[in-house]
């Protein structure tokens, strides 16, 4: 670097030199060009000792830091001492560090400082002696005056170094109002150091200016460091304040306390805060209208608050001039307006009125749901608020609830209706106490609140109509015991006239009947009985029998009532079996439960008391009959009982003694499941009446007859010698077929014959046949050995009835009736004739 030149220069002034040692890097550096600098052996703080290229080492260089703490070396490459330095040392040197963040790259300069041999001169002696005067390179205060008239260029002050003594000094400046906006606002004189101001300035947009002011030698070595000046724009009184709002809105209730807050202006002054140009005093300078003032502000804070009570239905809305001073409101302050408008809200300081005291009106007897009269109030209030709407309340005479009271919205009217339908006979004239307040709760004079509600007197009268009879009560009861005779007198029917409280004219009808059990007199309303009553057919309720009774009177009016007849209970039914074909399985049932009821009222019924009823002694010795409970008994069997049907008859008797006998038809069956027996129907199940008897009767009596023409027929044809001698040995057998007609027989004149061995000689002739259970059996002629008759059950079991021999049929009378006996008894149509 070119360090010659001031050498040269300093030879006079520099002492002795001193070498610094550097410290070095702990990581590898790039080295540049090493400088040197000549300099005194004492260096005052401060003291500019040379300058270094740092662009020509490393122009991008974002971090510059010396090795030894005694020196600075600034952006522009001048190396300043830190503090007073004294060099013992001929030489000393350091390094200045350089480094680029983003490119990761560091370099060093080296720096050797030599001393200056002093070189001692003879002054000349026209020279002036050289003083040393105080440093004048500080920091000086300096302040311009915004809006300034000038005359410009303004001098504000002269900046000097004490370098000038020794060098040429060249001074600059740089920062806002020089290179940066605003633009040459500011100059300096480069040989002088005076500062001028080219144009006026506005506080309100720049209120500092932060100048760096730089004294550097003719070469462009540092003088001094940069020297940070502040110049100060003065504030001038140039801006009035201004309200946020040209038109501010309030709202206040009224009847608020003295003293309450309506709201807040606010104003703004771009002048210096803290100072008389800021200091903002607000007033009222108009009310409309023009009443006696009812708000104040605050002087500082322009807070608005109400001095008088306000009442809306005086005056709803006002409106203030409000103005706003600097200057703390001197007369040369400056100042603007602003208008404030103030609602003031209604609140329920009116209460609603009556327009009277006292109202008539007046309602037909009979009549409900209509409107009766309307009663207008007056509220000074709000319209259509709550602190105007009213609601009626009916205080007294109500009791019987006929009136009710509510409010027309559109009208704000009471409207009083009949709701329940008033009777002149009872009462003519009714007086309502009406009182009305208002929805929202009252907030006017507290002497006021506990009489709020104003109150009105309505007299109705009651308007009498001709009215037809009266049934009352409604319903009426009487009490008759059940199977009374026919024509017995229950009681007297009445109903009256409402107006002569008089039954006189009236006549009686009844208008229904459900059994026909019921008869009234027309004229007098003695009610009696037409029929025998029986209370477990009246109704499903049993004891209770309604009928509707009309009455009528002279003009054809009428009215309906209802007689309830309370029927009393007679133990009139005997307590009934329920069941009538039981199942017993063997294998799982021990018993079987039985039970019955009755249709008597509870008194005449259970407990029931159950037994076997004139049973066979077989019956009696196989089986037992025990109470379980009050409706039911258990059926039990001995163990020695066969599997087959029993009939039992079983009597059951209730606490009146009334009884009824009824035989059952049990199943004692070997099964696991009920079921499996249900096939084997009882045949008890079956009640024949006396015709059909009869005609049962009848087919024996033709299957006898039958019979007989058959055997006549053998022994005339044997004696004819019409058949072949076999034929004799014909038997009798049963056969069993499912549909008649199968097995017949044709004689050799025409007569088609079907035998048991399909042969067609021969004579067969249908002897008879009979039902049993759902079978048809046969009885017919076939051929054989010996005469038969065999009847064909499962597995072809035969019964032998007799033999035949000469050609006639011999049949012991003893031998034929254990065969029929037996088989008739088993005839279920013989069975209902034994029960029957």
């Amino acid at each position: 670097m070119a360090a010659t030149g001031p050498r040269s220069s300093l030879r006079g002034a520099l002492g002795r030199q001193l070498l610094l040692t550097l410290v070095v890097f702990s990581f590898a550096c790039e080295a540049c060009k090493k400088v040197i600098f000549h300099t005194p052996s004492k260096l005052e703080a401060d003291k500019v000792v040379g300058r270094v290229n740092l662009k020509e080492c490393l122009g991008s260089a974002d971090h510059i830091q010396s090795s030894d703490p005694d020196f600075r070396v600034l952006e522009d490459g001048s190396v300043y001492t830190a503090h007073a330095v004294v060099l013992s040392d001929e030489k000393r040197s350091f390094t200045i560090w350089l480094s680029d963040s983003k490119k990761q790259t560091q370099k060093e300069i080296p720096v050797l400082l030599e001393h200056q041999k002093k070189v001692l001169r003879k002054r000349h002696t026209k020279e002036t002696v050289l003083r040393r005067s105080k440093r004048r390179w500080a920091p000086i205060p300096t302040s311009m005056m915004e809006n300034s008239s000038g005359p410009f260029p303004l001098l504000l002050q002269r900046v000097q170094s004490d370098a000038e003594q020794n060098y040429t000094i060249v001074y600059s400046i740089s920062g806002p109002g020089v290179d940066q906006e605003p633009l040459n606002l500011f100059s300096m004189d480069r040989k002088t150091g005076s500062l001028y101001c080219t144009q006026p300035v506005d506080r309100e947009e720049y209120d500092v200016f932060d100048l760096i002011v730089r004294a550097s030698t003719a070469d462009g070595y540092s003088a001094e460091l940069p020297l940070p000046l502040s110049i100060r724009v003065e504030d001038d009184n140039d801006n009035r304040p201004i309200f946020t709002e040209a038109i501010y809105n309030f709202e206040v209730p009224e009847s608020s306390r003295i003293g309450t807050t309506v709201g807040v202006v606010c104003a703004t002054d771009r002048d210096e805060p803290d100072t008389m140009h800021t200091r903002l005093k607000y007033s009222i300078t108009e009310q409309t209208p023009r009443s006696p003032g009812k708000f104040s502000v605050h002087a500082s804070t322009g807070a608005i608050t109400t001095v008088y009570v306000l009442d809306r239905e005086v005056v709803d809305k006002y409106s203030l001039k409000m103005k706003v001073q600097d200057m703390d409101g001197r007369s040369y302050g400056l100042m603007s307006t602003a208008t404030c408008i103030i609602t003031v809200k209604d609140s329920n300081d009116n209460l609603p009125t009556f327009r009277q005291n006292a109202y008539e009106t007046s309602v037909e007897e009979n009549t409900f749901n209509v409107e009766i009269l309307r009663i207008p109030v007056e509220d000074k209030d709000l319209i259509n608020t709550s602190s105007w709407r009213a609601n009626f309340t009916i205080l007294n005479g109500n009791e019987n609830g006929h009136f009710s009271i509510s409010t027309d919205k559109e009208t704000n009217e009471g409207v009083l209706c009949v709701v329940k339908a008033l009777n002149y006979e009872e009462n003519r004239q009714v007086v309502l106490e009406i009182g009305v307040r208002n929805e929202a709760p009252f907030t006017g004079d507290v002497t006021r609140i506990m009489t709020n509600m104003n109150r009105a007197f309505v007299t109705v009268h009651v308007k009498d109509q001709d009215e037809g009879p009266e049934c009352k009560p409604a319903v009426q009861y009487v009490q008759i015991k059940e199977n009374s005779p026919v024509g017995s007198k229950i009681k007297v029917y009445k109903a009256y006239d409402p107006e002569t409280r008089s039954s006189s004219g009236l006549r009686y009808k009844l208008l229904y009947d459900p059994k026909g059990w019921i008869t009234i007199n027309e004229f007098s309303g003695s009610v009696e009985t037409s029929k025998t009553l029986d209370r477990e057919t009246a109704t499903p309720s049993g004891a209770l029998y309604s009928v509707t009774v009309l009455a009528i009177d002279k003009g054809g009016r009428s009215c309906t009532g209802t007689l309830v007849v309370n029927i009393e209970d007679e133990n009139d039914n005997p307590p009934e079996i329920a069941q009538n074909f039981l199942v017993i399985c063997k294998t799982k049932m021990k018993y079987v439960d039985i039970t019955a009821v009755d249709p008597d009222e509870p008194i005449h019924g259970a407990p029931f008391y159950f037994s076997l009823a004139n049973a066979s002694p077989e019956i009696n010795r196989l089986w037992g009959l025990v109470r379980f409970n009050d409706t039911a008994a258990h059926l039990s069997y001995r163990k020695n009982a066969k599997s087959q049907e029993y009939l039992i008859p079983i009597t059951v008797k209730d606490r009146g003694n009334q009884s009824i006998t009824k035989t059952l038809t049990v199943n004692l069956c070997d099964c696991t499941n009920q079921g499996q027996c249900r096939t084997t129907a009882p045949r008890t199940g079956v009640i024949l009446g006396k015709w059909a008897i009869l005609a049962i009767l009848l087919g024996i009596a033709l299957l006898f007859s039958i019979l007989l023409t058959v055997v006549c027929g053998f022994v005339s044809a044997r004696n004819k010698k019409s058949f072949p001698e076999d034929l004799a040995q014909q038997n009798l057998i049963i056969s069993n077929t499912e549909a008649p007609g199968d097995n017949k027989v044709c004689s050799a004149s025409g007569f088609t014959t079907d035998t048991v061995n399909n042969s067609s000689q021969g004579f067969c002739g249908t002897m008879g046949s009979e039902v049993k259970n759902g079978r048809q059996e046969t009885i017919e002629m076939v051929k054989g050995g010996n005469q038969t008759l065999e009847l064909c059950q499962g597995a072809g079991h035969h019964h032998t009835l007799g033999s035949c021999r000469g050609g006639t049929m011999e049949t012991d009378h003893s031998e034929w009736h254990s065969f029929t006996q037996p088989r008739l008894g088993e005839n279920p149509l013989e069975d209902t004739l034994v029960k029957n």
